[in-house]
């Protein structure tokens, strides 16, 4: 009997080690996973690429992110630890498309270009690589044994066991009852929405206001002095965070921190590990406010909350998914359908709908209730408003290179008519990939431990 470890590669990074009781994995869409061993000298590692190469100067900045960039330091490291050529084998998998390509389209392919740059990386080398899985549309996670120096290549997100469970229909979810049995949103949140829309409250108050609720007082503090926001530690106290972080990461803290106690209310539905929705949720936003920023249609700060909210359906209509996962497998690889779809088919509600339903019930603005309502889809929204385009293109980067954190597949039919509207170019796809944060999300897959037998 012995324990297995069991070790998340966040996207843009890698892991090399020697023969232990653990096991390597990466979740991939249209990311590459490359798993390179040497089982004779004991050494293996796994790297988890986000794109070919770097698409501006201070990318350089983060080379693990780039194939062309991150191989040679990987396989420096194998090198260094005792791995020889001749006995090394190597398994790629992932690089999945974006969504369904025409010609003009091709340079969305970026997990393709992604594979390529990686083979030629070890094709360089003389490695030679025992088993391929890449293209496709689905998401999958490849693993490597450490101890037994074997690689394995599956579907994400589903458990086997699962397909063969019960496949009756459910009830129709209540999903009115399920809104009124989730806690109205706090007021300071409130407070903090206004600050954001229009900036009538003053900020010198909003400490204050703040210290009155006590929970969302010391997750605020808790985020303040967490590696996915700051990075540095020993904010002390709400003013010191004010004063040290500034006016706006702070508000966006404050609105996290408030958020943060509904995506938590999920338990084994659509979160796919510890904290999935939430990590989901805090990734789109900090995607969404980049791609607001750089094409200046939309104010930061709103995008940034409306990346955070655009999934709160998702925590309605949570308790009623798990007991629907082998359904909702088989509408995916069958259908290969886009999960709304999915929702309505199984439960008779999508959590877009759900979603709306809680934003007007909370008097949420106008512009957030539409991201919430759209974001899959933002082409039938009405107000044709930018602001539900930068979410739903913030949702669809998640999706496609952090999948494994929550239950999602959104559609790319319209996707480059909806990046026409923000004055994006389908070439300028991989400058999007490039603002997805850097190793934030691996508190979410945190490092497992599960006895097995010797």
């Amino acid at each position: 009997m012995g324990i297995l470890k069991k070790n998340h590669v966040a996207s843009g990074s890698f892991k090399v080690g020697n023969t232990q009781l653990q096991l390597l994995q990466a979740f991939l869409g249209t990311c590459v996973g490359v798993a390179v061993f040497d089982a004779n000298a004991g050494v293996g590692g796994l790297i988890h690429l986000l794109l070919p190469e770097p698409v501006s100067s201070w990318s350089v900045d983060q080379p693990e992110k780039y194939a062309t960039t991150s191989m040679p330091l990987f396989l420096k490291q194998l090198f260094d630890q005792g791995a020889t050529r001749e006995n090394m084998q190597a398994v790629i998998a992932g690089g999945a498309l974006v969504g369904p390509l025409t010609p003009r389209d091709m340079s969305l392919d970026i997990g393709g270009r992604t594979a390529e740059k990686a083979l030629e990386a070890l094709e360089a080398e003389g490695i030679a690589v025992v088993r391929s899985e890449t293209g496709g549309f689905f998401t999958c996670c490849i693993e490597l044994d450490m101890q037994r120096w074997q690689c394995r290549i599956r579907p994400a997100g589903f458990d086997a066991a699962d397909r063969n469970a019960d496949e009756s229909p459910p009830a129709r979810p209540d999903v009115q009852q399920a809104i009124e049995s989730i806690r109205p949103i706090p007021q300071v949140a409130l407070k903090v929405l206004r600050i954001i829309k229009d900036g009538s409250y003053p900020i010198d108050k909003l400490a204050e206001e703040v210290k009155k609720d006590q929970v969302i007082s010391a997750r605020t503090l808790q985020l303040c002095n967490s590696a996915m926001f700051t990075k540095r530690r020993d904010v002390v106290s709400l003013d010191h965070a004010l004063v040290f972080l500034g006016q706006e990461l702070f508000i966006r803290l404050v609105i996290s921190a408030a958020v943060q106690s509904y995506y938590s209310q999920s338990g084994n539905g659509y979160s796919l590990c510890k904290g999935g929705l939430y990590h989901h949720a805090i990734g789109t936003a900090m995607i969404a406010e980049k791609i607001a920023g750089m094409t200046n249609k939309a104010i930061p700060g709103v995008a940034y909350t409306a990346g955070l909210l655009h999934d709160i359906g998702k925590v309605v209509l949570d308790q009623y998914i798990a007991g629907v996962y082998p359904m909702l497998y088989r509408e995916f690889q069958d259908r290969q359908s886009e999960i709304i779809e999915v929702e309505t088919r199984v439960l008779g509600m999508d959590h877009t709908r759900a979603g709306e339903l809680l934003a007007r019930k909370w008097s949420l603005p106008a512009p957030l209730t539409d991201a919430i309502r759209f974001h899959h889809r933002p082409e039938e929204s009405r107000n044709n408003n930018p602001l539900t385009t930068i979410v739903y293109l913030a949702d669809l980067l998640m999706s496609r290179f952090h999948p494994g954190l929550e239950l999602e597949r959104m559609g790319t039919d319209h996707l480059t008519d909806q990046m026409a509207k923000l004055d994006l170019s389908p070439g300028q796809f991989c400058d999007l990939v490039d603002l997805i944060p850097g190793k934030v999300f691996e508190p979410a897959m945190e490092t497992t431990e599960t006895p097995i037998d010797g």
